[in-house]
């Protein structure tokens, strides 16, 4: 028997095999009706109409799956990149800590890390623009300011990463220190972490790529911010910036912003020879300069032999007089400011009355109150005990920082500001020599008049008479000794009235006097939060600066601050 199966397209048949007794399955085709021939040709539109429903639904699934992601990155973008991201804080910052366990290098892949944001347009920044309510602006050396925060020296040494360290808010940010020879600096361990207390002992002793070196990076910065605005890549382009053409500081290239350039010795010079530290601090400004809006004297960095003894009152003044008299020669309209940082252990009255004294003697614009202490203060309560390790590190050399040094700088700028505000009486300095000059100038006019008045009332010369002479020689050398004597009369007028006009166009004595208005200064040690830069403002200071705390708390430390200092002024 046979069974059959029908298909649309043939039949199935199993047949027995008369050899086997087996059954096999044939393929039998049969004959296809009218109406199973059109079958095909439906089903062959229902596949094509069921392609193309799946091709739309595919591309609408994928359209959807990209603008996901495209939004989600977008998120991610603006989030990582905002300084206020908790991720710059409690990710970042700890990741570096364990990548790199050695504090240097960990510093050294941060600014890495930043440069190289910077380049793609990754970087962080405050967004927002909350500087634009001018809530926190002030008036500082002559510039208003978006806000009184700044960073100190330490963060970028060697000017690499000055405009992703503008961006995330401070309204001036210290570059360097920069010696004029490239110099190593301490062997190296020499910075050590003291988590539990947020601070750190450092060595680094002044390691810098010389002022040649840096000079070359805000040289080319320059450059490319004048090549951004079509004025050119060359030298005429950099001076055209220099001299205002861009309307912003030449140093910070932003504006109510400023670039500060701390200078200091080098190790190998001498620090009982005046005069060699005052040609290093020169050498400094000559090549730096006209890339700063402001010049900082560095004499308190516990880290170089000597330096601190530099503070002494008239050996102070002496490079400090050096230094401002080539700032004010820099080739440029407008020219930098110099302040001096001091140390926060000179601390006696003494000390501090000498300080004073050279900065209004030397003609210098302010201070900066504070650098690392030699001192190793206690733990604070409120934070965790120094682990076994930190104890050890806390008998290593070098400088500390951290929240400890916060009340002494405090208490340093009040006693700062009491002998800043007002020019002491018993000081002659640049701001009071317009008195002498006036002085000089009245000698100088009589000394004119009267050669006047001499040349009227000439006196005959020695051996001639005053008829005229008979003899023709004689009358030669009569009129030979005249000629000799106005020669000589018109040379000493002439070198008198030449230095009478430039005495003439020195500024007016309201001018002068104008300048001997209060001394500016900045404040930098323990400061951590917006209550303790309020505190540090209010006690004196035109500016707080931060480094430890923007170790510790990441790029988004210079925005927390600013909002904490802003709700404290609306309490």
């Amino acid at each position: 028997m046979a069974h059959r199966g029908l298909l649309p397209f043939g039949r199935l048949v199993k047949e027995s095999s008369p050899l086997s007794g087996s059954f096999r399955t044939i393929f039998s085709p049969r004959p296809l009706s009218l109406r199973s021939q059109n079958l095909p040709t439906k089903l062959n539109v229902r596949h094509a109409s069921s392609t193309r429903e799946t091709s739309a639904t595919s591309r609408l699934v994928n359209f959807f799956y990209g603008t996901t992601l495209i939004f989600g990155l977008g998120i991610v973008y603006f989030y990582v990149t905002d300084t206020r991201a908790s991720v710059h804080k409690w990710i970042a910052i700890p990741v570096l800590r364990y990548v790199y366990p050695d504090p240097e290098e960990a510093h050294h892949a941060g600014n890495r890390a930043l440069k190289a944001l910077w380049d793609i347009g990754l970087h962080p920044r405050e967004r927002g623009d909350p500087d634009a309510a001018q809530d926190l602006a002030v008036e500082v050396l002559g510039h208003t300011l978006r806000n009184p925060i700044a960073t100190s020296a330490g963060i970028d040494k060697g000017a690499d990463i000055p405009d992703p360290l503008l961006a995330i808010g401070p309204a001036i940010i210290e570059v360097g220190g920069a010696t004029p020879q490239p110099q190593p600096g301490n062997d190296k361990p020499r910075v050590f972490r003291l988590t539990s207390q947020n601070a750190m002992i450092n060595r680094y002793g002044l390691n810098s790529e010389g002022a040649d070196h840096v000079a070359m990076r805000l040289r080319q910065r320059v450059r490319e911010f004048a090549h951004s605005l079509g004025l050119g890549h060359d030298a005429a382009a950099e001076k055209a910036v220099l001299d205002g053409a861009a309307g912003v500081p030449p140093g910070s290239l932003t504006a109510g912003k400023l670039l500060a350039v701390n200078i200091a010795k080098n190790k190998s010079t001498p620090g009982d020879d005046v005069q060699a530290v005052t040609d290093d601090y020169v050498y400094c400004v000559n090549r730096l300069a006209p890339y700063a809006d402001i010049l900082v004297v560095n004499v308190s960095s516990p880290n170089t032999p000597g330096l601190r003894t530099l503070q002494q009152s008239d050996t102070l003044k002496r490079i400090l007089t050096g230094v401002v008299h080539a700032a004010n020669s820099v080739d440029r309209k407008s020219k930098p400011a110099v302040m001096v940082k001091v140390s926060p252990d000179e601390d006696t009255d003494a000390q501090i009355a000498g300080i004073c004294a050279a900065v209004w003697a030397s003609g210098v614009d302010g201070i900066i109150v504070g650098n690392t202490t030699n001192q190793r203060p206690k733990p604070l309560p409120y934070l965790r005990d120094y682990s076994p390790v930190e104890e050890q590190h806390l008998l290593e050399h070098g400088g500390f920082s951290g929240p400890h040094l916060f009340n002494r700088t405090v208490a340093l700028v009040k006693r700062y500001k009491a002998l800043l505000e007002e020019q002491p009486e018993d000081i002659d300095g640049p701001q009071r020599s317009r008195s002498a000059l006036e002085v000089e100038a009245e000698k100088l006019r009589a000394s004119i008049n009267q050669s006047e008045e001499t040349k009227l009332q000439e006196p005959p010369i020695p051996g001639t008479v005053v008829e005229t002479p008979k003899d023709s020689t004689v009358q030669e050398e009569t009129q030979k000794a005249k000629a000799e004597l106005e020669q000589q009369n018109t040379s000493e007028r002439d070198r008198l009235q030449s230095i009478l006009d430039v005495l003439d166009r020195l500024p007016a004595k309201d001018t002068f006097e104008q300048t001997t208005k209060p001394k500016a200064i900045f404040a930098t040690g323990g400061i951590t939060n917006g209550q303790q830069a309020a505190e540090v403002l209010d006690a004196g200071a035109d500016v707080a600066m931060v480094y430890t705390a923007l170790v510790y708390g990441g790029v988004g430390t210079i925005s927390r601050i600013k909002d904490e200092l802003r709700a404290t002024k609306r309490t």
